[in-house]
């Protein structure tokens, strides 16, 4: 596998909280998936976890290249954490077909948080030797 495209974003979580106070489930259901808000419900720091899930998304879209006009939804790039508590992306829908595409076969992704931010980087790697940068 080669490295097909980087994206990388940040997101103060005070802005996360706002939108939760503002719109509330309205918020959740539009972005994250039913098991993205119960792992953020289940622990002390849902704002930030919803931050952080939140960066993942948005540094996936700009790897794929496309951006949120592409008949695309938050919903078909989801968070998950294996057993040990590594975060990996499932992609599916509309978003899944654009990676296919792009000969992406898989997207690695990284969540750390500092101060009151979230930050995300995301790797897409090709489904074969000849494809990449």
């Amino acid at each position: 596998m080669m490295v097909v495209s980087h994206g990388i974003d940040l997101v103060d979580c005070n802005r996360i909280a706002q939108m939760l106070e503002r719109h509330g489930d309205r918020f959740l259901q539009r972005v994250f998936t039913q098991a993205e808000i119960e792992y953020a419900s289940g622990g002390r720091n849902k704002v930030e976890r919803l931050a952080g899930r939140f960066a993942a998304k948005e540094a996936v879209m700009k790897l794929i290249g496309t951006g949120w006009n592409a008949g695309t939804s938050w919903t078909e790039i989801e968070v998950v954490n294996d057993p040990m508590g590594r975060p990996h992306i499932r992609l599916s829908g509309r978003v899944q077909q654009i990676a296919k595409k792009k000969g992406i076969g898989q997207v690695q992704i990284s969540i750390t948080h500092a101060a009151n931010l979230a930050i995300a980087s995301a790797v897409a790697l090709s489904e074969d030797e000849q494809q990449g940068i």
